[in-house]
């Protein structure tokens, strides 16, 4: 069994039953007293973060979670499905487990999904993607009320921010974890 002392970022723990992941510790040795680990955890399943104390040494059970890249073939309303490159087989995930992910999937995209026993516990995307704006309004150049950003719809139904010079059909990249216009992208 390991202890406190093999905490690494992004280890997952079994707590009280459920699977928490860790997003970051920090051993402290204070001048009186013994020494703990401080840190913060993510509930795998709710998302639910939370500041977590161990004290030095404790045992912790680890799971094993395989971590794997999937391509993104389609939705069927509920659920999404996925193909794993080295096998060819196929998964199906819950539109629950996939969450936000959903705004920035792209069909023959490419997500890593996270697998303990059998089911999916999470999906990450590559840090940004290159989509086409599908609609946004023709930015006015005296306007600049918003700060010079406009509303736009891309190929996948996300609606994000652009600048007033972005106009329908321009692809464009942008971050999956805030949603982010970061430039747009020549072919």
């Amino acid at each position: 069994m390991a202890t406190t002392n093999d905490i690494k970022n992004g280890s997952v723990l079994s707590i009280d039953g459920q699977l928490w992941s860790v997003i970051e510790f920090q051993h402290v040795k204070p001048g009186k007293g013994g020494a703990f680990v401080r840190s913060k955890l993510r509930n795998v399943r709710t998302q639910k973060v939370v500041d977590r104390t161990f004290n030095a040494g404790t045992k912790i059970d680890f799971e094993t979670v395989d971590r794997r890249d999937y391509q993104y073939l389609y939705n069927d309303g509920t659920d999404f499905f996925f193909m794993d490159n080295d096998t060819f087989e196929q998964l199906q995930i819950s539109a629950d487990v996939v969450g936000d992910a959903s705004r920035f999937l792209l069909e023959n995209g490419t997500a890593t999904i996270s697998m303990h026993d059998g089911e999916a516990l999470q999906i990450d995307l590559p840090p940004s993607v290159v989509l086409e704006i599908t609609y946004t309004e023709p930015g006015l150049q005296g306007d600049r009320s918003n700060a010079g950003t406009k509303n736009a719809t891309v190929e996948t139904g996300a609606e994000i921010q652009v600048p007033l010079f972005v106009d329908q059909g321009t692809k464009v990249k942008v971050d999956t974890r805030t949603g982010d216009y970061l430039g747009r992208v020549n072919d």
